[in-house]
């Protein structure tokens, strides 16, 4: 029977970028790791082989770390905005350009007088440590006329110790899980947001720095602020705080699985376990409760999909 070709793309995948940039004795750190999807007209490549419309996947490698040195990382979504429109712009073929980031950050280590020294430096500014935080994410889609962009993070953890509760579900013959009014709440959040950006000329252009700090920042101070009776509460005032906070963003998406934490049963030592006098818990990372949910401006149309909360 005969077939046709359905959506394409190709590209090359987790390009890994560092940038260092010197100012002085004081050098900055930019470590990305950056891949690149094209599409466009690539019919014949499918069905004749031939590469007359191919851009080379090794090209756009080569193309991300020359942008790294001419053009520097300004941001994620900068960065990745400049390649997507380099590719599109540029090479006829090619109508659409994905560009998906990782962002690992490192922060300066900081040095005593007395060890500086011996470096013959009077500050140390080019040492930095790994964060062990989150990652951050970028997704820059260009078509020849519009831009989306998608911001993000994943594996940020997160833990209330108190102040968290979840009673009053549905119980049935199976159910075997005991109401608690003092619990331990943790997860890890991943979150995918979408700006109201589209690239026109007219547009202001959000400062992505700061975008994404205070993003982060309301994200955190709602989880805190909350006095949570289910993880779905605590996402919703989480992505509440977002969008009502941040004018730039019209819809955030949120996957977040719960860490349990499961009061450990000491009665057997004739030892009582309550939350209330300091309790042990044992941190069970699997099977885990999922909870993932969208929560947009209003009047706003959902165009995040649902997988796109892992980049």
């Amino acid at each position: 029977m005969p077939t046709i070709l359905g959506q394409n793309q190709y590209g090359k995948a987790e390009n890994r970028v560092v940038k260092i940039t010197r100012d002085g004795d004081t050098h900055h750190i930019k470590d990305l790791n950056v891949s690149v999807a094209l599409s466009g007209d690539l019919d014949d490549v499918h069905y004749s082989g031939s590469n007359a419309h191919v851009l080379p996947t090794d090209t756009t490698k080569n193309t991300v770390f020359a942008y790294a040195k001419e053009h520097g990382i300004e941001s994620a979504e900068a960065f990745g905005l400049l390649l997507a429109r380099h590719f599109v712009d540029d090479t006829e073929p090619i109508h659409q350009a994905r560009i998906r980031i990782e962002e690992y950050e490192w922060e300066r280590i900081e040095t005593s007088d007395a060890n500086s020294r011996f470096i013959g430096a009077d500050e140390v500014k080019h040492s930095f440590v790994r964060k062990g935080q989150e990652t951050r994410t970028a997704q820059i889609t260009y078509d020849g006329e519009g831009v989306e962009v998608l911001s993000g993070l994943k594996d940020l953890t997160v833990l209330n110790s108190t102040n968290s509760e979840f009673w009053g579900y549905i119980k049935d013959r199976y159910t075997t899980l005991k109401e608690d009014y003092d619990r331990i709440l943790a997860t890890s959040v991943s979150a995918v947001w979408r700006h109201n950006y589209t690239g026109g000329e007219q547009e202001r252009t959000p400062n992505w720095e700061k975008s994404y700090a205070q993003t982060k920042k309301h994200m955190l101070h709602a989880f805190a602020e909350t006095y949570s009776l289910s993880l779905q509460q605590t996402l919703y005032q989480m992505g509440s705080r977002v969008i009502n906070s941040r004018p730039e963003i019209d819809e955030i998406r949120f996957s977040m699985p719960n860490k349990h934490h499961f009061r450990v049963d000491l009665s057997p030592f004739d030892m009582k376990n309550e939350a209330a006098d300091g309790a042990v818990y044992y941190a069970a990372d699997r099977p885990y409760g999922l909870i993932e949910a969208t929560v947009l401006r209003d009047g706003a149309t959902p165009r995040i999909p649902v997988d796109m909360t892992n980049l």
